[in-house]
Parts: structure tokens; C-alpha cells; sequence
């Protein structure tokens, strides 16, 4: 079975969108795309004529929530920014979905499926989404794909920043989580945060685990791509 090698960004704004390009360039360099974490109220033009660019290139865009927050009836799940759709309720999650997508539209732009912000979806999410015709929601451990059941059991690894010992160890593990999902054909599933490219060493460790998983004969794709994969269940 041949790897499979995905490369999330999140958090792209007009602050950091050359560090973004600048991590396109380089992934384009190795032949890999990207999948584009797209909050839909981001109402910053620059980063929407961007990913829409992007997209046209071949790079997968995935609605990644309406703002990021939750409703006062519920409570946050404390992950460093609000799970917008970790614990809603179907109604709930549908009424975000309807004004997110809406977003979507008038910024011309066609997600391949859907990812919650902390990688975290309820049931009810799941629900609605199906109602409203995603056929694929990416989450912390897997990819399912909404219409058929199947699903591809993956766990995302996050290039994220934490205290400078603590975060130098924890690239070194997730370069080596990489090399040896590559090496069992596994699917790699790589995520980074706009703002941690500001980061040198986490943007290398990003890099390397591209590189160790291409290596090892991974093969870049998208989260779109694999909507019509069979999963390995």
C-alpha cells in the first residue's frame, strides 16, 4: 500500500500570508499540495483572493468554521482557541453552517469538505453536515467520508508551538512519527498554524517530516483527493 502524505495550514491572515506563500513555495518545490484551512468570516480580501488561487492550482480548501467561537450556552473546550463545533447540537451547528457557507459563496470559493477548528466535531456537526451535503469531515483521528461511512483513521500531527525544550523534542517525535507512517504506507497527516511559521524551528520540523515522508515514498495528495480513495478500515 503506497503513504499517503497530507499538509494542512490554518490561520492564515494578511499579517502572516508570505510566510504562508513562502511555505507554498516550498512545498510546491517538493511536488506536494495543500490543504487550505479556511475560516469563512475571515473578511480579509488579500487571504481569500489567495486561497482562491490556490485552489485553482490544485491545492484542496476546506471550510474550517464561521468564527471560531461558541454560542454562551455552551461551554469552551479549553485547547488555546475556542472548538467552535465540538460540542453543538445539530440546530446549532446547522444555523453556522448555513452562514458559513453562505461566506463561502460570495467569496467564490468551493470547499472539498470540512474541518473543525481543534480538529474537534460533534455528532450534531456531523449531522448537519451531512444534511447540507459535505461529504467529507476531517477530524483530530480521522477523515470520513459522509456519504459513503468509510473512514480513514489518521491522527493529525500539529506543528504547534509550546515551551523551547518541550517543543524541540516534540518536532523530533513527530519528524519520526512521519518517517514511520511513511515506511508502513500509512497516511501522514501534517497541520500547521500560520502563526507558528513565524517559528523557525517549527517551520524546519514541518519541512523535515515532508521530506522523511517523500523519502520514504509518500506521495503528496489532498483531503479533497481522498474523498474518492477507498479507506482501509
Amino acid at each position: 500500500m503506497d503513504a499517503k502524505l497530507l499538509v494542512s495550514l490554518s490561520g492564515i491572515t494578511t499579517r502572516n500570508l508570505h510566510r504562508c506563500a513562502d511555505l507554498a513555495a516550498e512545498l510546491d518545490r517538493r511536488k506536494v499540495p495543500l490543504s487550505l484551512l479556511y475560516t469563512s468570516r475571515t473578511g480579509e480580501s488579500a487571504v481569500t483572493e489567495w486561497v482562491r488561487g490556490r485552489a485553482a492550482g490544485g491545492d484542496s480548501v476546506l471550510l474550517h468554521g464561521y468564527d471560531h467561537q461558541v454560542t454562551p450556552t455552551h461551554r469552551a473546550v479549553s485547547l488555546g482557541k475556542k472548538a467552535e463545533f465540538a460540542s453543538l447540537p445539530a440546530h446549532e451547528a446547522r444555523l453556522r453552517l448555513i452562514a458559513a457557507t453562505a461566506a463561502m459563496d460570495s467569496a467564490g470559493l468551493r470547499p472539498d469538505g470540512f474541518a473543525p477548528p481543534r480538529w474537534l466535531a460533534s455528532q450534531g456537526t456531523l449531522d448537519a453536515l451531512r444534511e447540507h451535503g459535505f461529504s467529507l469531515c476531517a477530524d483530530l483521528s480521522a477523515i470520513r467520508n459522509l456519504r459513503t461511512g468509510e473512514v480513514h483513521r489518521a491522527r493529525v500531527q500539529e506543528f504547534a508551538s509550546q515551551r523551547q525544550r518541550t517543543e524541540t523534542l516534540r518536532c523530533f517525535t513527530l519528524v519520526l512519527a512521519a518517517a514511520r507512517t511513511a515506511r508502513r504506507g500509512g497516511l501522514v497527516r501534517l497541520g500547521a498554524d500560520a502563526a507558528d511559521l513565524l517559528r523557525p524551528g517549527l517551520r524546519q520540523a514541518l519541512l523535515d517530516a515532508v521530506d522523511v515522508s517523500l523519502e520514504n515514498l509518500a506521495f503528496g495528495t489532498t483531503y479533497g483527493a481522498i474523498r474518492t480513495q477507498p479507506a482501509h478500515l
